[in-house]
C-alpha cells in the first residue's frame, strides 16, 4: 500500500504532509526496491529478538524517529556496523532520498518503516531497544498544535515500554518551547532521568555528531540547538 492509498488515522497528527516535490524517477525506483529490501512488515509478529531483523550480525538495536534526509542515520549506521538501526520516516521524499543513498552504499544493519512511528512502537516487543533518537522533530510551534508534538505522556509510555533499562532516549531541537516541553514531560513521566551535570551540557552535540542540514539552517537563523539525553531507569 503506498502513501496515497493509506487510510487516514488520528495518529497521523504527529507529522505533517507526506509528500513534497515530485520524486525523480531514479529516486522512485530506489524507493520501491529499497522498501522491498529494507522495509519492515508489521503484519507479521515482531521477533522476540530484534537482532534477527538484520542481515548483519548486530549486538544492539537503535531506533531513529523521523530521520528526514537521513544524514544522521546514514552516518551512525556506517560508523557502527555492529549496531542495528531502524529508521522511521513517513515523508516520502525523505525516505526516497534515504533509499537512493542505500542503493549506492548498501547497509546490512539498516531497516526502515515509512509510516506512523506509533504503529512501530506498538509492534516492538517490550525492552527490545538499546536507544531511541528523536532529532529535530516537527515542533508544532503554535500552542493550539502542541498536542501534535511527538513527545507526549502516551508516547513516553511507549518509549518506556520498548527501551531496555539503562538505555538512552536522545532528543535534539532548536525550538526552546519544545526543549522545555520535553524536559517537563520526561520529568513528569518518571521513567527517564535527564543526563546533565550543568546547564551548558545540553548545548554540546552528541559525541560523533555529524550535524544535519536542518540544524545548519537553524544556526544560520540564530537558533541555538539543544541536545538532551535521558536514561531509561
Amino acid at each position: 500500500m503506498n502513501a496515497e492509498e493509506r487510510p487516514s488515522r488520528t495518529t497521523e497528527a504527529f507529522f505533517g504532509r507526506r509528500r513534497g516535490k515530485p520524486v525523480r524517477p531514479q529516486q522512485a525506483a530506489a524507493l520501491e526496491s529499497g522498501l522491498g529490501a529494507f522495509g519492515l512488515d508489521l503484519t507479521a509478529a515482531a521477533p522476540a529478538d530484534l537482532r534477527s531483523l538484520f542481515k548483519a550480525g548486530v549486538s544492539a538495536v537503535r531506533l531513529e524517529i523521523g530521520f528526514g534526509g537521513g544524514e544522521h542515520l546514514l552516518h551512525r549506521a556506517a560508523e557502527t556496523p555492529a549496531t542495528g538501526f531502524i529508521g522511521v520516516e513517513p515523508f516520502v521524499n525523505g525516505m526516497a532520498k534515504m533509499m537512493a543513498a542505500v542503493a549506492r552504499t548498501p547497509l546490512a544493519n539498516l531497516r526502515v518503516f515509512d509510516d506512523d512511528a506509533t504503529r512501530l512502537l506498538d509492534w516492538l516487543p517490550p525492552a527490545s531497544l538499546d536507544g531511541i533518537d528523536l532529532l529535530y522533530p516537527d515542533p508544532w510551534p503554535k500552542k493550539k498544535h502542541w498536542k501534535r508534538r511527538f513527545v507526549s505522556p502516551v508516547n513516553l509510555e511507549r518509549f518506556a515500554r520498548v527501551l531496555k533499562p539503562g538505555s538512552k532516549f536522545r532528543f535534539a531541537s532548536d525550538i526552546d518551547t519544545y526543549v522545555n516541553w520535553t524536559l517537563l514531560h520526561c520529568r513528569a513521566h518518571g521513567a527517564f532521568v535527564w543526563q546533565a551535570s550543568q546547564a551548558a551540557d545540553w548545548h554540546h552535540p552528541y559525541e560523533g555528531w555529524p550535524g544535519t542540514r536542518y540544524e545548519a539552517k537553524a544556526v544560520r537563523e540564530g537558533r541555538r540547538p539543544a541536545y538532551l539525553t535521558f536514561v531509561r531507569s
